[in-house]
Order: C-alpha cells, then structure tokens, then sequence
C-alpha cells in the first residue's frame, strides 16, 4: 500500500486543523493536535481497511469470530503509527511544528473496554490474526465507561469513572445500518404448524445493538480485520406523553434502563440488579453477535447447513458461553432446523478457551434469574442438559454423583463452563501446566468422556507493541545484532543470545535500560512525588490485586528487608524501588485493604532517613495498558509470585522478559515454561509446586501457627501488622490480614500459602541481591532471557490455535 511523505502529512495535517476547528497547526491546542494527527492517520487506516475488505470478498475461506467480554487496545495512534510504518515521518513532522510526539501520543485516553490479562489476550491475538493475515473479527461491548479511574487518597483506593468515550473516539465508525434486537425477558409459547413445533417468544423487552467497528492493522500484513463493538440503545427513544405531562424523568426511564447494559464494565454483582445485568451484558453482546454473524454468512450465499465449514467461533473464558444456545435458537427458531442437525452445527462451531482454575471465577448463573431474563435460552439450556446427562447415563449407569457433578445445570444454577465444554469441539487450556490442570482436576469427568477435546495452548504477547513500540531503543540494537526478521518469525530472537558474552552489547542494553528508568523515575516523581534512584533494582509488579497472586508475600519481604535495615544499617544490600501498580474490583474488601498496607508500608520506609534511600516504595495508580509501556521496559526484576496453580498462564511474565526483566516467581502458569526456555541459573524459582499446594488443600493438615511461630523474621512482620508499627492511630486496620493468615477469616487460614512460601522467597531475594552486584553476569541472563522470549510471541499462539483448532486459510494480497 502507498505511504506518505513529510511533506504529504504536514500538508494533511494543516487541512485537518483548518477544517476541524478552524485553527492552523501554529495555534491550535495539545488536543486539537491530537485529534488532526489522528484524522490523518486514521485516513490512512482506512484506506488500508478497504482494500482489506475487498481481499475478505473475495475470499471464500473460513472466518473466526472471537468473542470476549474484554479487550484491552490501549492507545491506538502509537501502534497504528507503528503497523502503517510512518513513526518516523510523524517525528520529523513534530520537530518541525516544536511539539512532543510524546505529548501528542498521551492526549489519547486508555480504551476502557477491559481490565486485566483476559483482555489483553485478545487485544493481542487480533494484533496477530491481521499480522498472520487470517480472517478474523473479535466483538464485544462498547462500554461508555471503563472499569474505573483509580485514584489513590491518603492509601485509600477511590473509584472515579473512566468515561474515555466523552470526547468520542477517532478510531470507530458506526454501522447503525446493521444493527440487531435482543430481546429479554416475557415468555415462550410453542406453537404447531403443520408436523412441525416452533417456539415463539412473546411479551419481551428489546434492545438494540448497534455495531461501531475499529480497525485492527496488522504489521506489514494488507489484512485489516475489525473489532466490532456493540452499544445498547432502547427502541424508543422518548415517551412524549409523559414528556408533556412534565414526568421528564419517567418519560427518559425506558431509555435509560436499556442503555445501561453497555455503560459500565463489569458491574457490581454483589446483589441481584447486579446479577442481572451481568447476565443482561453477556447475552446482549453475544445475541447480537451470533445473528450477526448468521445474518453476513447467508449474505454471502452459502447454506445454513454449511455454517461450521465456513464459520468457527471462540469464547474467551465463560462469559460469551450464552453464545451456544443462542446459535441454537437461531438455526432452529429462524432456521427451522431440527435439534439433531442444530446441536451438530453447534458443536462444530464452538471453541472454549478456559483462563482460571479458580472455583469463584467459573461463572454460575441462578436458575430464577435466567429463566426470567431469558425464557427460550433457558428451554434451550435445559434440553441441552438432559440429553447430556441422558448420555452420561448410559456411559456410568447409576452413578448419580458424577451425573450431578457434570450436570450443566444443577443446585439450582447454570454452570456455564459446563456448558462450554458439552457444547464446543475444543477445550483449551492457555499454559501446558494449566491444560494437565484442567485435564488432571479441574475438569477431570470431562476429560474422561471427551479426551479429544483438551488442548492446551500457552498464551503469547506482540512483540510489536511491547517492545518494538514500548523499546524502540533495545529494538534498535536487536535488529543492528540479527536483522529485523524477528518481529514477525519471533523465532529468530534467539541469534540474540550470541551476544550474551559480549561486553559492548551488555554494556548497551545496561544503558538503554538506565534511561528507560530514568524516564520512569521522572514520571514516579511527577505523580507520587517521589525521588527513586534509577541506579537502584526496579523490582515490579503489576497486575490485577488478588490474593492468589499474593502483592502481600511481597509487601512482607519489603517489610523483611526494611527490619533488616533498621538492625545492621551496614547491610550489603543493593538499593531497591520496589513498585506496585493494580486495581482492586470495588467489592473486594481485602485487596483494597492490601493497597492501603502498601502505600502505609510505603510512607514508613520513604520517609525513614535512617536507611539512606536504600529502600523506596511506589504505588502507581490507575494501571493501564500505556502505564504498563512505560514501566515494562524500565524492569530489572519481575514479580510473578502467585500460588502455584493458581495463574492460568500470565502474559505480564512475557512481557518483561521480553524486555530483559528478570522473573522471580513460583513454578505457577507460563513461569514452567520460561523455566525450560532460559534455565533454572537464569530465573529464580521459589516455593511450592502446585502439586503440593494441592495435596494440602487434599489433606487439610496446613499448619500457618507453627511456621509463624518457627520463623522469627516472618512472625516480627505479622507482628508489625497489628503493633501500630505502620498505623499507631488506628492499629486493628490490619487485623484482618493478620487473623486471615494465622486463623482464617470463615474459611482456611492462609489459603494461598504465603507463610510457607515466605522463606524461600527471601533466599530467592537474597540471589538477587547477589547476582546484580555481579553487573556482567546480570546483563548476560538479561539477553538470554530477551533472546529465548520467541517462544511467548502471539503469533506462535495464534499459529498454533489455527493449526489445532481453527483451519483458516491464510487472506493474500492481490
């Protein structure tokens, strides 16, 4: 495709201030820069885009169409500039006009349309499904409001909304002309015509979906695959009689209550009105997808009963599951297909891919609220079920335990990985340790009766955007190393590790990774107002608050080290930043209660003259993905610590790796495979395995009190957490931390095991330590580790996917 030159972009660009606000690029604002620049691109794009359709028209080979709740973009101008390749010209563009590409770059807000490694996953995956050039498109929700704006006050986590769409959004277009209804609640009536039973849903409420695509460029590819986003709207907009009778607010109600499903990202569902508009938010996005989906694929001539050679669609975790008896009721409701025919179609469409082995994370619905929201689905779901236990029946005659433990519905709840599993030809897990999990545990009756379905598929991350993007320095010296091949045959990284002995080449990398930490030092001291030394360790992590991934065990080895300190202040020890960044759902009270030790933690060390600076603690609030760019490539140490078997994969063990981190961390998700890739001398590797995590679970015989009391280090830490060491006005603030540990709070005394693990995370801190104040042995792990990340490439994910469950047909250029 042709790109542009200085000249034709300056030229554009004057046009587009003039023409947008009236304003010449000489006195237009910071955000009116934005937005030109933009426009301009996004011209670009779009050009690119239609030329992609046309390759898609005439191409008859299969399509996915990837369904997921979430999908975490970022920013997209820095990466559009990156796949279109005219980075460069844009730079020469704002030398001349004397502003800051970077400036420009951050007047673009964060896509509030996911929150944690779900939705990165599949940002990266359509990154490398139009880099692969394969036919894709991911569709979703258009959430108004993301998550939420986290800001932090006096430690305290405040949630502020993240409306990102209120100056719109350049990089959408509206499709209204392809809208869809999705109907809720009322009821069904079965109705005879003929020899045949049809089933008519009466009395319902609709909404409408309405569709806005965005380009999804891939590098170097001319295939522009599209996320479609769907934004709830009502059927009517305004009762004017009630309007007139000055009832304004009743008269918006309606509207209103449509419209709420696409407003806000994972809503509270503590309660029922929570529930059910989770529930509400599932089946709109995937109604709408699925009738659109079936609605182009007969728009392009083919069969209905041709629909699973043409079409193959993967859920992203549990929430699009809604999605299976929806296409069941469209081929038999719409279709007039018989059941036999449909559950075959189905059944060769669907692909799950399971994140979590975590029993609370594997959605159920109650069976009150999904009858009432959606009657059909519900008869759908129900026949689903008995002829699945009908079967099972025959193959385990009178074993009713495993017939209800396997059962989709059951305890008077839709088990909806259940109904994932009996309704897809692929189960797949995103880490080899997680597939044996799942296969060897988690869903072990299933395995039994479906071995052929269980796959597992380790999660990759784009390298163009985490570190051709976030490191264009390191990606500078890689490809004056080894060619540029690597960003696209992510295999080729490995000839890096050539260089590992090399001194100029350490040397390099150790001064690329200075002022990548001087940048962030600088931003730590803008927000937190906080001096750090970017000649310290920069030990990070960054991730959704849980307990299972266990920011605590990190926060008690600070607390270690700091009592080390406060003892021998001639401690040999490498200065340490340590910095956290991660939001808590609104609704976990102890993963906010941890944010608040942090930051308590963090105010006792940071401002304590008698440790010399040596120790620093960082709280970054509001963890997005253009955060993450900056604090990536500045890491020299990753925490990847959760309890073994609880992390499915994690892709943030990836990144940093990629850009030469360090990983300390447990034998837990991707973690066992960096091991096998780098070497044990190369990673440092601490705590249970989750074999033994889970013969203790097994066993019931975990004894916290006698480590605490055998381990006088860890029992001065718990100790300091109830003493009024980091709150002496208000000591009991951490108690419950404390008492969850040693005694549970309802349930297991320290579920995740941070007690136990506690000693060897130290040790494995201690080589830390140790091995950085070797400099030419720590840069050389660094490269190997850079050089053995290929493995983790989305495109060797999305390869792999294509191969084992996929079968789509690579789209070439004309």
């Amino acid at each position: 495709m042709k790109s542009i030159t200085k000249d034709e972009f300056m030229q554009a660009l004057e046009t587009k201030a003039q023409r947008m606000f009236g304003r010449t690029m000489r006195t237009a604002s910071k955000s009116q820069i934005y937005r030109s620049v933009a426009l301009v691109v996004r011209d670009l794009v779009m050009e690119r885009w239609a030329y992609g359709r046309e390759l898609y028209h005439e191409s008859s080979s299969r399509q996915l169409c990837y369904l997921s709740m979430e999908f975490l973009m970022g920013r997209a101008l820095g990466n559009n500039l990156l796949n279109l390749e005219i980075e460069d010209v844009l730079q020469s563009v704002c030398v001349d006009l004397e502003v800051d590409l970077e400036d420009i770059r951050n007047e673009e807000p964060d896509a509030g349309l996911g929150n944690g490694g779900l939705g990165r996953l599949a940002a990266c995956f359509l990154d490398s499904l139009s880099t692969l050039g394969l036919p894709a498109h991911g569709c979703g929700i258009r959430y108004e409001y993301g998550l939420f704006k986290q800001k932090i006050i006096d430690g305290y986590q405040i949630e502020l909304p993240d409306s990102w769409l209120e100056d719109g959004n350049v990089w959408e277009v509206a499709v209204p002309e392809e809208t869809e209804v999705v109907k809720f609640g009322g009821y069904v009536e079965r109705v005879q015509q003929g020899k045949k039973v049809r089933y008519k849903h009466r009395g319902y409420q609709s909404v409408k979906a309405v569709p806005y695509e965005v380009p999804v460029l891939g590098y170097q590819s001319p295939l522009v695959n599209s996320l479609r986003l769907w934004a709830a709207r009502a059927t009517t907009h305004l009762d004017m009689s009630l309007f007139g009778q000055g009832k304004y607010m009743h008269a918006l109600e309606e509207k209103e209550l449509a419209e709420v499903i696409s407003k806000l990202l994972y809503p509270e569902d503590t309660h029922p009105e929570g529930k059910a508009l989770r529930l509400k938010q599932q089946y709109f996005f995937v109604s709408a997808s699925i009738q659109s989906v079936v609605r182009n694929f007969k728009l392009e001539g083919h069969a209905i009963h041709d629909f699973a050679c043409k079409r193959v669609i993967q859920i992203n975790d549990t929430h699009p599951a809604l999605a299976i008896p929806e296409l069941m009721r469209i081929l038999m409701d719409q279709e007039g297909l018989g059941w036999e025919e449909a559950w075959e179609i189905t059944t060769k469409t669907f692909a799950y891919t399971n994140h979590t082995v975590m029993e609370e994370a594997l959605e159920k619905w109650p069976e009150q609220i999904f009858q009432e929201l959606l009657p059909r689905l519900w008869q759908i779901v129900y026949e689903i079920n008995e002829r699945f236990c009908k079967d099972l029946w025959a193959k385990y005659p009178g074993d009713w335990d495993r017939i209800a433990s396997m059962a989709i519905i059951g305890d008077k709840q839709v088990k909806m990985a259940h109904l994932c599993i009996v309704g897809s030809f692929s189960v797949n897990g995103v880490a080899q340790l997680h597939a044996s999990i799942l296969k060897e545990m988690v869903f072990n009756q299933f395995f039994q009766v479906f071995p052929e379905k269980f796959k597992g598929i380790t999660n990759g991350v784009t390298f163009r955007r985490f570190l051709l993007k976030a490191n264009p320095d390191l990606s500078a010296l890689i490809t004056e190393k080894i060619g540029g091949q690597w960003i696209l045959d992510s295999v080729k990284l490995k000839e890096f590790a050539a260089y590992a002995k090399d001194p100029e080449v350490c040397q390099r990398v150790a001064d690329i990774r200075l002022v990548n930490k001087k940048r962030l030092a600088a931003y730590i001291l803008d927000h937190n107002n906080i001096v750090v030394d970017p000649h310290s360790i920069y030990d990070v992590q960054i991730k959704r608050l849980h307990e299972y991934k266990r920011q605590l065990l990190n926060v008690f080895h600070i607390i270690h080290l700091y009592n080390k300190l406060l003892e021998n202040p001639g401690l040999e020890m490498q200065p340490r930043t340590f910095i956290f960044a991660a939001k808590a759902a609104p609704g976990y009270r102890m993963a906010k209660l941890i944010i608040k030790l942090i930051h308590s933690v963090g105010q006792t060390i940071n401002s304590d003259k008698r440790i010399n600076d040596r120790l620093k603690v960082v709280f970054l609030e509001n963890y997005r993905v253009s955060l993450a760019e900056l604090i990536i490539p500045a890491t020299d140490v990753s925490e990847q610590i959760s309890t073994a078997g609880k992390e499915a994969s994690g892709t943030g063990n990836m990144k940093f790796m990629l850009n030469g981190a360090l990983t300390i961390g447990t034998l837990d998700g991707a973690n066992v495979e960096i091991e096998e890739e780098v070497g044990a001398e190369n990673i440092f590797i601490f705590g249970l395995t989750s074999a033994l995590v889970n013969r203790y679970y097994q066993r019931g015989d975990y004894d916290p009190l006698a480590i605490y009391h055998n381990n006088s280090a860890l029992k001065q830490v718990l100790d300091q957490l109830v003493n009024g060491f980091f709150n002496f006005e208000q000591q009991d603030m951490f108690r419950e931390i404390y008492h969850g540990l040693l005694y549970g709070n309802g349930g297991m005394a320290d579920p995740y095991f941070l007690l136990k693990d506690f000693a060897e995370y130290c040790e494995a801190h201690d080589r830390i330590n140790t091995n950085y104040g070797n400099s030419d042995s720590w840069w050389e792990k660094s490269i190997i580790n850079i050089a053995h990340a290929g493995r983790f490439s989305s495109d060797r994910t999305i390869s792999e996917y294509n191969e084992q469950i996929w079968k789509l047909n690579k789209v070439a250029a004309k």
